[in-house]
Parts: C-alpha cells; structure tokens; sequence
C-alpha cells in the first residue's frame, strides 16, 4: 500500500526525492503521515482539495480488498 502512494504521489510533485510517508499500523488501521515540500502541497491537495480526495478513494479501495481502514494526514 506504501508502494501505491509513492507511486501516486511521486507522479504529481516535482520533489519526488523530497517526499517522506510514515506508516503507522494499528490492527486493522493504517494511518500514512506524508511529508512534502512546501512547493508541492498544492499539487497533491489539488483545487479544493479534490487531488488529494481521489488519492484517498483509491487507497480505500485498495484497503478494502484486505478489510482495513486507511487515513492519509499531510504534512
């Protein structure tokens, strides 16, 4: 799942090398803490925010196919 979000987000910054994710597991929670630099924030967040929705759709779906739950925090 990891390896999905790097995907996602390294095809949308121009820092790739500058994005770091956190993974925290708890049961059947999975909590990503995404670092980015500041000049791609917008990017990932998108107009209104609807990037970063889509992002969460599909690691939900994703997710789902094991039975957990995912949030993604961005910081």
């Amino acid at each position: 799942m990891k390896e999905l979000l790097m995907y996602i987000i390294g095809s949308l910054v121009e820092s790739p090398q500058a994005v770091k994710v956190g993974v925290a597991e708890d049961g059947d929670v999975l909590r990503f803490k995404l670092e980015l630099a500041s000049s791609d924030r917008g990017k990932v967040i998108g107009k209104e925010g609807r990037v970063v929705k889509s992002i969460r759709t599909v690691l939900q779906t994703a997710a789902a196919r094991q039975n957990k739950k995912v949030y993604l925090d961005i910081d």
